[in-house]
């Protein structure tokens, strides 16, 4: 049995890894949720979170009355992205904006307040980010992009930040996942160089650079999603 507090990242690091390998093949339908379910002895909840993110991700489709399938063109920009699963509250427009606002304004706030242990622990998450994309393992290069992300956050000393980013974490991280079947590997390349040039602002204590290097970053990552917040 997987762990009950990661079961959904743990199902979908499985497909993943079923789609990788070619035991689940390009094109091909997978199994009906009920069969899914059983086989890994997780609950219908837990899987549609699983088949969710692997579908925000490019890795699956959804196509109505039909069923989920494998997406096409693998490690490639892909053309449709996933319905953004949010709509019914936010705008992956409105999200994208307040990401701008929030972890610019964070990123301003944590310049100088980094130990050299949160410096290392940052590059070492934009290396794996790296490494990972060169595999297709993108799972992982989201989840380290996400671990870069919350180190900053940690570090920052306004409080009440820190709190209202952990509030609305859920719709931040799907806007590390949405632009994905639309990121080529050289806009990749500039997402590791961007990470580098803010781990060297908040190392500097310049948090105006920290800011501005965060804000762009964010908005170099939106336009992957076609947008321009």
């Amino acid at each position: 049995m997987l762990s009950k507090t990661l079961v959904p990242q743990s199902v979908a690091r499985e497909i993943q890894t079923m789609i990788n390998s070619g035991t689940l093949k390009a094109g091909e339908k997978i199994p009906s949720q009920r069969e899914f379910s059983q086989k890994f002895g997780i609950s219908r909840a837990s899987l549609r979170e699983a088949l969710l993110t692997l579908e925000t991700l490019g890795l699956l489709k959804t196509e109505p009355g039909r069923g989920t399938f494998v997406a096409e063109a693998q490690g490639r920009p892909s053309g449709d992205m996933a319905p953004w699963r949010y709509s019914d509250s936010y705008s992956v427009f409105d999200v994208f904006q307040t990401r701008i606002m929030l972890e610019g304004e964070v990123a301003r706030l944590s310049a100088g307040r980094l130990t050299q242990i949160q410096l290392e622990r940052m590059e070492r998450a934009t290396r794996t980010m790296e490494e990972c994309w060169a595999n297709q393992d993108l799972l992982a290069n989201v989840e380290a992009d996400l671990e870069f992300h919350g180190v900053i956050v940690s570090a920052c000393s306004n409080a009440m930040l820190r709190a209202l980013y952990q509030t609305v974490r859920d719709q931040l991280t799907e806007t590390q996942r949405q632009p994905i079947p639309h990121t080529d590997p050289e806009r990749m390349k500039a997402s590791i160089s961007e990470h580098r040039r803010i781990i060297a602002a908040l190392a500097a204590n310049d948090g105006l650079g920290a800011r501005h290097e965060m804000e762009t970053h964010i908005r170099n990552t939106a336009q992957c999603a076609g947008l321009a917040p």
